[in-house]
């Protein structure tokens, strides 16, 4: 690895090894996140910046080929080609396969000696027929926030030719799906239609929201008199925050649903509703534990101890 990808290594801007295990890329990449997600840092513009470099070495570790070409030398810290290796990939962009795809089949093979060699030999082509071939698909590679792709959204997005590709994100997008944006390729030959651009969408975690299909899943800290008496708690949505309600006597693990809040379906998804919002509630202890708190829980104890283990599986294993 030569000083300028490590200068720029997404390795160190992660703080892992290039040994790493995508688990552990991950754990880095969700604790940076946990610290520097815009949400939790409003108005601090160094933060957000720090956000996005860690957000972006991630997405780029996170793809095992983007991460073995990056290891191979093959493209920069920021995805983009190697110059010394461009005219290869603009020629590769196809899967491997021929720049131009051909549109219907043959009738037989007089049909393209003719048009194979009839206008290349310096003939007029009437022996033989032109064929339209249709522009190879063109592969995109396009990261996201996690709030986005839950929601949707839009986006203009400039390709490395210069052009420019407005993209609409449907609710619910899922990590690694691919969207289609029709004609959006390589041109045809001899007045044959366009390819597609194919754009893989790559979701970035939140650092405290999780997905599992339509569903969310948030973990909330709640203390030991709301657990106990019960509360009104402002919790966040991937929509905005809302009030929910804490039962009294709510343990540890207890889990309560936000129906509709968790991920928006698209339109053209055909039946049904918004996801759901699991909301498994977390009893935090005070630090550090005061002598007051110390005082009531051992008065207490006096009259009303109580073994929570009685019935636990582990007690006899």
């Amino acid at each position: 690895m030569n000083a300028e990808t490590q200068e720029a290594s997404p390795y160190k801007v992660l703080g892992v090894s290039p040994t790493a295990s995508d688990a552990d890329i991950k754990k880095a990449y969700r604790d940076l996140a946990k610290k520097l997600h815009p949400d939790l840092n409003p108005g601090d513009a160094s933060a957000e910046a720090r956000f996005k470099q860690v957000s972006a070495a991630f997405d780029l570790l996170r793809d095992p080929e983007r991460r073995r070409r990056f290891d191979a030398g093959e493209i920069d810290a920021t995805g983009a080609e190697r110059p010394e290796r461009q005219y290869y990939r603009n020629y590769a962009d196809a899967g491997g396969q021929n720049r131009y795809q051909p549109e219907g089949g043959f009738e037989d093979l007089s049909d393209l000696f003719a048009e194979a060699f009839g206008q290349r030999a310096g003939g007029d082509g009437t022996g033989g027929r032109r064929f339209r071939f249709r522009g190879a698909d063109l592969h995109y590679h396009l990261q996201v926030d996690f709030l986005e792709a839950v929601n949707g959204g839009k986006r203009r997005v400039t390709t490395p030719d210069g052009a420019t590709l407005d993209i609409s994100i449907p609710p619910g997008v899922a990590d690694g799906q691919t969207l289609r944006l029709a004609g959006r390729g390589q041109p045809g030959l001899n007045d044959g239609p366009p390819g597609d651009a194919l754009i893989e969408i790559a979701v970035m975690p939140h650092p405290i929201f999780e997905r599992d299909g339509d569903t969310i899943q948030l973990e909330l800290p709640i203390s030991i008199d709301e657990a106990v008496l019960g509360a009104s708690v402002e919790v966040p949505t991937p929509a905005g925050r809302v009030n929910l309600r804490i039962p009294p006597g709510s343990d540890s693990g207890k889990v309560l649903r936000l129906k509709g809040k968790g991920v928006r379906r698209s339109q053209t998804k055909s039946g049904g509703s918004d996801g759901d919002l699991l909301v498994k509630l977390k009893i935090v202890l005070p630090d550090p534990v005061d002598d007051a708190l110390k005082s009531c829980i051992e008065t207490w104890r006096e009259d009303h101890a109580y073994d929570p283990r009685q019935t636990w599986k582990g007690r006899t294993s």
